[in-house]
């Protein structure tokens, strides 16, 4: 794999094998332990997400951003006042307390958020977007479009296919109650085919 959609931004470095190592896992695993499809599923998507994270990090890099601290400008930004209490930035991403703060921490530090007494919690503090981060915010945004967020080789049509296959998953895992997706929910299809 080299360039992410032609975008020109490294992936992860190729390994070249003459063989795909997942698929030969699930030959192995179907003769000793018995059924594979889960766990080649599983390494599938755990490898894709190696893959995802590295391409995306790399579209990121010349902004000084990393897809988890692009996600949290991007959080600040919907929000009605460009404005959240840690903990609600928390939940929204899925991610540990601690995450949020070294996230919080690092963006401060770029001058793209800043910390802010919570009027409504006078113990905690909100995370703002300032105006230089809601520039970074755009240019970022324009940059993993052009790169098609890593996916260019999907069409519009796979990658609802792929959003709604992984849904059941999270609604399994207790993130949102199960609702059927709507249509301003699911990615649309873009027309685009597979290249």
């Amino acid at each position: 794999m080299c360039p992410a959609g032609g975008y020109g931004v490294p992936v992860v470095k190729p390994l070249d094998l003459p063989f795909d190592p997942i698929e030969r896992a699930a030959q192995i695993w179907e003769d000793r332990f018995g059924p594979s499809a889960a766990m080649a599923a599983v390494t599938s998507v755990m490898r894709a997400q190696q893959i995802l994270l590295a391409t995306l990090d790399g579209v990121l890099r010349p902004r000084s951003l990393t897809f988890a601290r692009y996600e949290a400008l991007v959080l600040l930004g919907f929000s009605r006042r460009g404005s959240l209490p840690l903990r609600v930035i928390g939940e929204r991403l899925m991610v540990h307390p601690t995450s949020v703060t070294n996230t919080i921490d690092r963006l401060e530090r770029q001058g793209l958020v800043r910390r802010r007494p919570n009027p409504s919690d006078g113990r905690g503090k909100l995370a703002e977007i300032t105006p230089k981060g809601r520039e970074v915010m755009a240019a970022a945004t324009a940059d993993l479009m052009a790169a098609e967020f890593g996916m260019a080789g999907y069409d519009g049509g796979d990658l609802g296919e792929l959003f709604s296959l992984l849904r059941g998953l999270r609604v399994a895992a207790g993130d949102f109650a199960s609702q059927p997706a709507t249509g301003s929910a699911t990615p649309a299809s873009s027309g685009r085919r597979r290249r």
